[in-house]
């Protein structure tokens, strides 16, 4: 089934971001004891990410960390915000002044800055010109990726929690099994079907950001049926040629019936 695990079909994927990660990730240890930020695993999706904890001991996690939606018909520029937030964590360097720690590239600009400034006094710039602006680099490079970060955040839906991560994991999953049937095909049926399973997907992310899952419950599970019921009318569309064992073979549930093993333990 899809995203059961990070990178389902390609276990190679989750090993080569899993190295990454631990290359690229926080600096640990007493001096930067401020950076709490988990170290995750983000698997773009063309309708989202799920973002995977790095467990200590190497395992695949069974439930995604956290879970973004992008908006359906998103342009291309909203695309290129998505990549934005799936970017690898920025590294930090440990200053030897207690437990401080600043952006390796916030460090990486006051140096430039400082070197620039100091050629530009040297070629005749007034000091009153070129000292003000030294430090503006360094407080750029902090500032800025916190408002791009919110400004890409208009376009996402940000689902956190285990219950509605679980959710969204499932959801998701069928959502992805459209999305392969309408890929290269001609068919209006199929391409149709993936266009309103992603805005069940948004819907749901929406329902979740606004309610619990308790308060929620009856709108998360007509999301769901109306999931399975797209992937039912696909199956049937496709014939025997579709996988058996795909989650769209399960059918739609009945009119009162929970769609079984969409909710974990304390969901509702």
């Amino acid at each position: 089934m899809h995203h059961k695990r990070p990178f389902t079909r390609d276990a190679d994927r989750w090993e080569t971001a899993r190295s990454q990660a631990l290359h690229t990730g926080h600096v640990r240890g007493h001096r930067c004891a401020l950076v709490r930020e988990p170290m995750l695993v983000h698997e773009r999706t063309p309708w989202g990410w799920l973002a995977w904890n790095l467990p200590g001991d190497g395992t695949p996690p069974q439930a995604p960390h956290h879970v973004g939606v992008l908006t359906p018909d998103a342009t291309r520029t909203q695309r290129l915000a998505l990549r934005w937030l799936t970017r690898r964590p920025a590294p930090y360097v440990a200053l030897h002044i207690g437990p401080v720690c600043v952006r390796f590239s916030a460090v990486a600009i006051a140096v430039v800055s400082f070197f620039a400034g100091q050629y530009a006094l040297d070629h005749g710039v007034p000091a009153a010109v070129a000292l003000p602006v030294m430090p503006l680099a360094p407080l750029l490079a902090a500032y800025l990726p916190g408002r791009l970060d919110a400004r890409a955040g208009e376009h996402v839906r940000s689902i956190d929690g285990e219950g509605a991560c679980r959710y969204l994991q499932r959801l998701a999953s069928l959502h992805t099994t459209l999305i392969e049937a309408a890929a290269g095909s001609d068919r209006y049926e199929l391409r149709r079907s993936a266009e309103v399973g992603h805005h069940l997907l948004w819907d749901a992310a929406g329902l979740l950001q606004a309610q619990d899952t308790r308060s929620a419950l009856v709108q998360l599970v007509d999301c769901e049926r109306a999931m399975l019921q797209l992937s039912d009318q696909v199956t049937q569309m496709l014939g025997p040629a579709y996988p058996k064992d795909s989650p769209t073979c399960i059918g739609p549930p009945r009119r009162n019936e929970r769609p079984a093993g969409l909710y974990p333990p304390g969901f509702a």
